[in-house]
This record gives C-alpha cells, sequence and structure tokens, in this order.
C-alpha cells in the first residue's frame, strides 16, 4: 500500500532542533487521530532516534544534517530517521532494511544503544539499515477504536 502523503523534514545536527521535530510528529499523529499515549509514545521514539544520530554521527565533523521522513497511511504512521541527510529513496530503504533484534551488537549501530531498546518498547515495529549511515524505520499502528457504531448502539463489547 502506498502512503497518502509523506513529509520530509532536514534539520542541522544539533540537539537544539529534536523540539521542532516532536512538535512535528505530534501535528501529523494528532491529525490521524492517535491517542494522547501514542503521541507521546512517538515524540520520545522520535526524539531517541534523533538525539542517537546527533550524538553520533556527527562527533567527528561540524556540521551535518539529519533526515526525518514521515510516511503516513491509512492504518499507521511509519518515522525514518536518518543520520546522513540525504532524501529518502522509500522503496530502496525498504528493500534494503531488515528488524532490529535485541541480539544484534548494538555496537555496529552507535554507541550507546539504550535508545534503540527505547524505541523498541514504544514502536510497534522498528528497522534498521546501517549501509550508509544508520537509518532507524519506525512504525505505530493507529489502534482500531474500542467503539463500534451500528445504528443506534454505541458498541455491543463488554
Amino acid at each position: 500500500m502506498e502512503a497518502l502523503d509523506f513529509i520530509e523534514m532536514k534539520i542541522p545536527a544539533k540537539a537544539e532542533y529534536v523540539g521542532v521535530v516532536r512538535l512535528s510528529i505530534a501535528g501529523i499523529a494528532n491529525r490521524m487521530g492517535y491517542s494522547y499515549e501514542d503521541i507521546e509514545d512517538l515524540k520520545v521514539a522520535v526524539s531517541e532516534a534523533i538525539t542517537n544520530a546527533v550524538t553520533h554521527a556527527y562527533r567527528e565533523k561540524d556540521g551535518g544534517e539529519v533526515t526525518i521522513g514521515f510516511g503516513i497511511y491509512e492504518d499507521r504512521l511509519e518515522v525514518m530517521v536518518a543520520d546522513h541527510g540525504g532524501s529518502f529513496n522509500i522503496k530502496e530503504i525498504k528493500s534494503d532494511i531488515g528488524p532490529y533484534e535485541e541480539s544484534e551488537n548494538v555496537e555496529n549501530l552507535r554507541e550507546g544503544g539504550f535508545g534503540l531498546f527505547l524505541i523498541n518498547a514504544l514502536m510497534d515495529k522498528v528497522q534498521i539499515n546501517n549501509e550508509y549511515g544508520v537509518i532507524v524505520l519506525m512504525t505505530k499502528y493507529l489502534a482500531e477504536t474500542e467503539v463500534g457504531f451500528d445504528d443506534n448502539q454505541i458498541s455491543t463489547r463488554q
């Protein structure tokens, strides 16, 4: 299924821009109908991924960019965070990406892998591509509403 919309942002690889992305994801997720709790989880997970990229990707260099992509689908939000600053070729990334395994040597991804464990706990699916820098692809499904409408009945569940 193709994304309904795709939004891409580039920020300088500096911690002070994390808040801008947190505001953006909150706005996107709110518009999609996510619960307050899910929006908070998304904000924390994205903050962790960006902080990881900012902290580790550009330790050697001054400057640098982090690219964030939001794939908006009917049933989910996919968020990509890449520490190399280039544009996303979605099909290429998705064909080349694998699930994040807790047994993976986190050193291969970046030092300080605690953020990845937290992201994994908050999101429904986490995939990693570390061929050209690190790309983290996080998926959060839009939970089905508990209330079903059947004429005048609010819900048939007890």
